[in-house]
């Protein structure tokens, strides 16, 4: 059965969309090996089969799946013999709430820090759409948002706190072994070492690296085949 992934994609082939690493993660979590489909953020037509504009979208042979979230657990539903994504309902239900935190919380964090970099990476066609829709959402422009930088990280911080304390108790948000709520939490970062070439971590937050150390090199280092920059490796 044909399994195909449309994924945002940027200039020099970075991959930052961190939904779409969730859905990257989740198949490689079963074993399953898509065709990748690049979409680039002007190109919305190219997912108007979905019925919907955003990526990702998973094409399963005749099944379309969009949303990472609806794609997850397409996953965990139609591939019950592969590894858990969730392990049972009751993972899943906290894995949800996990799911919201993320979007929520630490991505709405990481947004008007990690903006004016992913204008700059991405692609020249793309540049003027990206712009226009990022300053209208955070109601600045992209160089004021630089020129607050610092403030931005400093109210990080305490976003952080959640993921940082769960993983100085544990190597992975899910205990000894990484499941789907890791992929949430790591994709955002994937999302910043994807565009911005300055890490978002400071030295000492040695949890965190080494967590985001041993998720690079899940599924043969499934999240380094892709340029970023190596300051957040």
């Amino acid at each position: 059965m044909s399994l195909i992934l449309y994924e945002r994609v940027c200039s020099d082939d970075r991959r930052p969309s961190p939904y779409c690493w969730r859905a990257r993660l989740a198949l490689a979590h079963k074993g399953l090996t898509p065709a990748y489909r690049p979409v680039k953020f002007t190109e919305a037509d190219l997912v108007a089969f979905s019925g919907q504009s955003k990526v990702p979208v998973l094409v399963d042979g005749e099944s379309v799946v969009s949303d990472s979230w609806n794609i997850a657990c397409y996953l965990e539903d139609n591939y019950p013999d592969a590894p858990s994504l969730f392990g049972g309902p009751g993972g899943r239900a906290l894995t949800r709430f996990t799911n919201l935190w993320v979007d929520h919380g630490l991505q709405k964090a990481l947004g008007p820090i990690l903006a004016p970099y992913l204008h700059a990476v991405a692609d020249p066609d793309d540049r003027d759409y990206y712009r226009r829709t990022r300053e209208a959402r955070w109601g600045q422009s992209l160089e004021q948002l630089v020129a607050r930088r610092a403030v931005y990280l400093e109210a990080l911080d305490p976003v952080l706190e959640p993921l940082r304390q769960r993983l100085a108790e544990s190597p992975f948000v899910c205990g000894e072994r990484p499941a789907y709520a890791d992929y949430l939490a790591f994709a955002e970062f994937q999302w910043a070492r994807s565009v911005c070439d300055q890490d978002i971590l400071a030295p000492e937050e040695t949890a965190l690296r080494a967590w985001r150390h041993c998720m690079l090199d899940l599924f043969d280092g499934l999240a380094r085949t892709v340029t970023a920059f190596d300051s957040a490796c």
